[in-house]
């Protein structure tokens, strides 16, 4: 058996580990913070949602369908859509957690996998336990609900201009993200040209405008995920076929 973290050592590796990420979204949780007061919800509800879902690229899509006055529905299907990819990550994750890793406590850390917390809990040596999760995701976790927290405040207070201003920020993030995978791999940069494209389209063509944004939300990702999946299929690398 590999060998696990060090019981003792393991909750305060893991803070350490933790607090940069807990830096990294500060600064994207205060912008969203921002985006719920501009929408003209209440700064409560704001931190609410960053409690409860930890989800940068749902929490914005699930903001633009409540300002849109969507339906359960299509706020349901738009989560489902975006935030899939945290299901394939927590069964990629139990392979590494401490046999002392019960039920109660896979649950709790899989209510706190997010695409950072996961590269670093996959990245260490060996098995994990659960005092090293507890530590790596209590830092974020309160970054990104702190975070919002000053945020929505700020967007009380502050001029409309300065919201205004700020509020782009999270736009900003969103396209950090996609220009550097996109330099690397051009198939990224494909999927991410298809959502545009078909985003753009139903935004522009009479009658599908009319859609709701949460709507086009889902399909412009499912068409485009489809679209790199017929294009550029994963390979499978020689020696790992199954027998």
């Amino acid at each position: 058996m590999k060998p696990s973290l060090p019981p003792s050592a393991g909750f305060y590796k893991g803070l350490r580990d933790g607090f940069p990420i807990c830096l990294g979204y500060l600064s994207v949780s205060f912008a969203f913070g921002i985006a719920v007061v501009g929408a003209g919800l209440p700064a409560w509800t704001a931190v609410l949602i960053s409690m409860t879902n930890v989800t940068s690229a749902g929490q914005l899509a699930g903001l633009t369908v409540i300002a849109g006055g969507g339906s359960l529905i299509e706020m349901a299907l738009t989560q489902l859509v975006i935030n899939l990819r945290y299901a394939l990550m927590s069964f990629s994750l139990t392979q590494k957690l401490s046999p002392r890793f019960h039920l109660p406590s896979r649950l709790a850390v899989s209510f706190m996998v997010t695409d950072e917390i996961f590269a670093v809990a996959a990245s260490q040596p060996g098995e994990v336990s659960r005092r090293y999760m507890l530590g790596l995701s209590l830092a974020p976790y309160l970054g990104w609900a702190g975070g919002t927290l000053v945020g929505a405040v700020a967007g009380g207070v502050l001029p409309s201009s300065v919201v205004s201003a700020l509020g782009v920020a999270i736009y900003g993030m969103f396209i950090a993200i996609v220009i550097p995978a996109a330099k690397r791999f051009k198939n990224v940069l494909g999927v991410a040209g298809a959502a545009v494209v078909v985003s753009c389209l139903f935004h522009f063509t009479p009658g599908l405008c009319r859609l709701s944004d949460g709507f086009i939300i889902i399909i412009s990702a499912v068409a485009a995920s489809l679209l790199g999946a017929l294009l550029w299929p994963m390979r499978e690398a020689k020696g790992d076929a199954p027998q």
